[in-house]
């Protein structure tokens, strides 16, 4: 049996796994930076605490900025994979690295620079702050594609599904039109949540039932666990290795009947593909059971009922024996 988690524990992980993208703030420009550094200095009573403040301003939004995204190597592997294909880890550490380089050019320049002017004290220090203010700059320009990057990955990685790795899963395989929406309104007893997906086209559904106090998820991926290996791009055969993370089987149904449109052959030589490239669990399953009978593995109908039941006994204690 799979060792039930406490259900405020699986609340609190699955709230962290929803919030860890979500809560990833705006990034903003060089420019909106140094114009809002800039305009709250000029509220300033003089050119030293102009500097001051400039500085202040500018390198602590670069360091939270920098605080607010996740620490990758902390990321439960499945997630961590995701973002690396979505947006890059290494690429996105490298200008992170840049952000907080930034940070401490700022705070040396005002320190630098605040030295000067209390070194000139009764001496006009405007040509000081101006000169300052041109640093801070040239500095907070020399990251603007870094923040842009940022921004973009920001934007990219609060869209990814609420998937969470520590769940019992079962991923739906098979070709379009073969019942796979049916099977998770049927096991989840609602319609399935529809979230964005890097990696497909139509988004990926996302159903959710208890049993014996344990979670247990339901994952369709329509667009990329239903063509064969050969006709899929390196980052969608990436994604499939991806949910090689996840504590999970694979339930692939077949329609015998062909009314999917796609033969019964194309058909088994998919499930094959998929369990030499995944390496998980799988159980085939008939569908459509009320139009013809496929007694060479279990059988099924989404439409009537029939056999959903069994199936997902079977699924459960495949993930018992698994885990």
């Amino acid at each position: 049996m799979i060792p039930a988690r406490p259900k405020a524990l699986s609340a609190i992980c699955e709230h962290l796994i929803n919030t860890m993208f979500e809560q990833l703030p705006t990034v903003p420009t060089s420019q909106e930076l140094l114009d809002k550094a800039f305009r709250r200095a000029s509220r300033a009573e003089d050119n030293e605490s102009m500097v001051q403040n400039a500085g202040n301003i500018l390198s602590d939004n670069l360091t939270n900025l920098i605080h607010k995204f996740p620490s990758f190597d902390n990321l439960p592997p499945f997630y961590r994979e995701m973002a690396d294909l979505i947006a890059g880890i290494d690429r996105m550490r490298i200008s992170l690295s840049r952000l907080r380089w930034a940070s401490r050019q700022t705070r040396l320049i005002t320190n630098e620079f605040l030295g000067k002017m209390k070194r000139a004290r009764g001496q006009d220090t405007t040509t000081s702050r101006k000169a300052a203010f041109g640093r801070f700059s040239s500095v907070i320009k020399s990251i603007e594609k870094d923040l842009v990057f940022l921004n973009e990955a920001r934007n990219m990685l609060r869209h990814m599904p609420t998937i969470n790795p520590e769940f019992p899963t079962i991923l739906i395989a098979g070709y379009p039109n073969v019942g796979k929406s049916s099977f998770i309104r049927q096991v989840t007893g609602a319609r399935p949540e529809i979230a964005s997906y890097p990696f497909t086209t139509r988004g990926i559904y996302v159903g959710h039932f208890y049993r014996r106090d344990q979670k247990y998820q339901v994952i369709d991926t329509p667009g990329l666990l239903d063509r064969p290996l050969a006709e899929r791009n390196e980052i969608e055969r990436q994604t499939v290795a991806a949910l090689r993370h996840l504590q999970g089987v694979v339930l692939f149904i077949l329609d015998p009947s062909e009314h999917c449109g796609y033969p019964l052959q194309s058909q088994l030589g998919l499930a094959q593909d998929l369990k030499d490239w995944i390496k998980l669990p799988m159980l085939m399953v008939a569908n459509k059971a009320d139009i013809l009978r496929y007694p060479e593995v279990m059988e099924m109908s989404t439409e009537t009922g029939q056999g959903v039941k069994e199936v997902q006994e079977k699924l459960i204690s495949m993930l018992e024996a698994a885990i």
